[in-house]
C-alpha cells in the first residue's frame, strides 16, 4: 500500500547539490541501483506485509522525526561504516540512541583499525543510495555481499519498523521480524548486537 502525505508544519530543505542524483546511481558491477518501486516489488515477492508512505525528502534523523505516522513503529538511524581494511558495515540503531564506535568494534571483535564513516561514493557503489536514504533495505543492491548488517538488539523489541526503501522520499513500515527474514533472503544475515555497555 502506498500513501502520500505532506507535513505542512515545517520547511523542507529541497536543495542538496552535494548529493548525487539518486535516480542515476551506478553500482560497482555497472548495474543501475534499484528504485523504491523495485524494492517494494522485491518485498512483495517475499510475501512481506508493508505499508509505504511518500513524503518530502528527509535528509536527517531530526527531519524524519517531524513526520508523524498513524501507526506505531520504530524509527532508526543507519550508520554506514568502514574500517582501515576496507570492510564495510551498516549499523541499524534506534533513532534516539548514541553509539560508541570503538566499543562497537571491540564488541564485534574486529581487527583492521577504527571505524570511520563510509564515503558518499562508496555508499553509492555498494548500497546504491545517497546520503539520507540509507537503510538495511539498501542491501538489495549489494550483489557482492560486501556490507555486513549490524542491528541494535533493542529494535527487535519493536513489532514494526519504518525504513527508507532506497529513497528518502518514501518510508516503508514492515514487521521487524520480517526485516530479518528479508536480510536472510538477500544473503545479508544480520548480526544482532546489544549496544548498551
Amino acid at each position: 500500500m502506498l500513501v502520500s502525505f505532506q507535513n505542512h508544519n515545517r520547511k523542507y530543505k529541497l536543495s542538496h547539490s552535494d548529493r548525487p542524483d539518486p535516480e542515476n546511481v551506478v553500482l560497482e558491477n555497472g548495474q543501475v541501483a534499484c528504485t523504491a518501486n523495485q524494492v517494494l516489488e522485491a518485498l512483495e515477492a517475499l510475501g512481506v506485509e508493508q505499508q509505504t508512505f511518500t513524503h518530502e525528502p528527509l535528509f536527517t534523523v531530526e527531519e524524519a522525526q517531524t513526520v508523524k505516522y498513524k501507526d506505531p513503529g520504530a524509527h532508526t538511524k543507519n550508520l554506514f561504516l568502514r574500517n582501515k581494511k576496507g570492510r564495510m558495515f551498516l549499523a541499524v540503531i534506534a533513532h534516539d540512541r548514541t553509539v560508541d564506535l570503538r566499543a562497537l568494534r571491540d564488541k564485534l571483535q574486529l581487527t583492521g583499525g577504527h571505524f570511520a564513516f563510509g564515503s558518499t561514493d562508496r555508499m553509492a557503489k555498494f548500497l546504491g543510495v545517497v546520503p539520507g536514504s540509507v537503510s538495511p533495505l539498501a542491501v538489495i543492491n549489494d550483489h557482492g555481499r560486501k556490507v555486513q548488517i549490524i542491528v541494535d538488539q533493542s529494535l527487535l523489541q519493536e513489532e514494526w519498523i519504518y525504513l527508507h526503501p532506497c529513497r528518502n522520499t518514501h518510508s516503508t513500515r514492515i514487521r521487524t521480524a520480517d526485516l530479518l527474514k528479508v536480510l536472510d533472503a538477500w544473503d545479508h544475515p544480520a548480526t544482532v548486537v546489544t549496544f548498551d555497555a
